[in-house]
């Protein structure tokens, strides 16, 4: 196939995509959902009419190969997700299966397939947005899903996320007794193609990176803070319990020590995405009671992530014992940081050598399901696309121009390894 059929064909996939998840805002492709399954559906409709094999594993993610692809024979796998989350943008994610499908057809239009088999994967369920948890597609193909992880609910249906995954065909006690899904055996290599979610490559002016390693986390999605409510006019300062002040004092502290700890040249990202007092029973005129917030610490390093929870949890009793408050947590959640393999990263790296594309290392502060492959033992890799305007959110912006780079650099890499 030519590039400029690559791209017209690119468009369209995207375009058809975009169009089946809008919301009116961006995209919303909820995890194990109707937006979700509208993408599995089109995307194996696309790959049968090319003359594409379309699998579908027991966790419910989508299989794509040529159709006289040896079964057992060990495969480059390249893949990412179908879902996205709630009024998020159109590249994320589905940017890695239309790039590998492209790679896919091209071998199939030209009768020339890869010397070693390609295997693209579309996994459902990577977004915590719509559960709380992350992976879930790729996790559950690993043995990673545990049966507390089965009874998380959805965020607005409020079923668990194993009434959902039965919905679309999963083997769920399979997954909930953590049986491995997946034959490693199978996997010679494992890439996924990305978009960048930051702004470093808009701002270096490079269309592509080589990413050598995935952030982990530790999260929890609800801690409770409970004091006392209380007339804020009539209790001084020195008699109240004020869960607001004592939520505000925590993530206080936990600034400084982020930023300590940065200065150390330590690797790490907190957030609190969530906070909020009950809006049933809030008042300008009354002290908090209660306050909900959620808690997220990234980090290349497994000892950073669990240093700062422990610190985390002693400003929280510290903090109890001066305001007076209590702190309740719900499960702690995490996802292990990954190292890329140096070889694959080389190879990715000669690639885009070899085409004059200009490039640099570029580590990946969000999670990936690549993180489960490199976690697994199966060598691993990303390639990053120039993205504007961030990601999780509807303006991302991936020029047309920079992703047919990204696939022929992939595409180059499959067939050199």
């Amino acid at each position: 196939m030519e590039i400029v059929d690559l791209a017209d064909l690119a468009q369209k996939l995207f375009g058809d995509i975009r169009a089946l998840s809008s919301d009116g805002v961006g995209v919303t492709r909820d995890s194990y959902g109707e937006g979700e399954s509208a993408a599995a559906g089109y995307l194996a409709g696309f790959a049968e009419a090319e003359g594409l094999r379309v699998d579908i594993d027991r966790a419910a993610n989508l299989i794509f190969s040529l159709p006289d692809t040896d079964p057992d024979a060990p495969a480059v796998w390249v893949g990412s997700h179908m879902d996205s989350v709630p009024q998020g943008g159109n590249f994320d994610g589905l940017a890695g299966i239309i790039a590998g499908l492209l790679c896919l057809v091209t071998q199939r239009r030209s009768a020339e397939p890869s010397p070693t088999p390609l295997r693209v994967i579309a996994f459902r369920g990577e977004e915590s947005a719509w559960f709380g948890k992350a992976y879930m597609g790729s996790g559950a193909v690993f043995g990673k899903l545990s049966p507390q992880d089965l009874e998380l609910k959805h965020r607005s249906s409020g079923q668990t996320l194993s009434s959902h995954m039965k919905n679309v065909g999963a083997d769920v006690d399979a997954i909930a007794s953590g049986e491995i899904l997946f034959d490693k055996s199978k996997a010679k290599a494992y890439l996924e193609l990305h978009i960048e979610q930051g702004p470093v490559m808009v701002a270096r002016k490079i269309p592509l990176a080589v990413v050598p390693g995935i952030r982990g986390n530790v999260r929890h999605n609800r801690i409770t803070c409970i004091g006392e409510a209380g007339h804020s006019g009539a209790v001084p300062r020195w008699l109240r319990h004020d869960a607001m002040f004592a939520v505000a004092d925590l993530i206080t502290r936990l600034d400084e020590h982020w930023r300590v700890l940065l200065e150390r040249g330590i690797d790490l990202v907190v957030t609190s995405g969530v906070v909020g007092t009950d809006p049933v029973e809030h008042s300008i005129s009354r002290i908090p009671g209660t306050v909900g917030f959620s808690f997220e610490a990234r980090s290349k390093s497994r000892d950073t992530l669990e240093g700062f929870y422990r610190l985390m949890r002693s400003e929280c009793a510290s903090i109890e014992r001066e305001r007076g408050v209590r702190f309740e947590f719900d499960r702690r959640l995490e996802s292990a940081p990954a190292t890329m393999d140096e070889t694959l990263c080389n190879a990715l790296a000669a690639s885009c050598k070899r085409f004059a594309i200009d490039f640099e290392a570029v580590p990946s502060g969000a999670g990936h399901d690549a993180s489960l492959f490199a976690n697994a033992g199966i060598p691993s890799s990303m390639l990053f696309i120039r993205n504007e305007n961030g990601s999780h959110n509807p303006y991302e912006a991936m020029e047309t121009e920079d992703f047919i780079l990204g696939v022929m650099v992939l595409a180059d890499t499959i067939n050199r390894l």
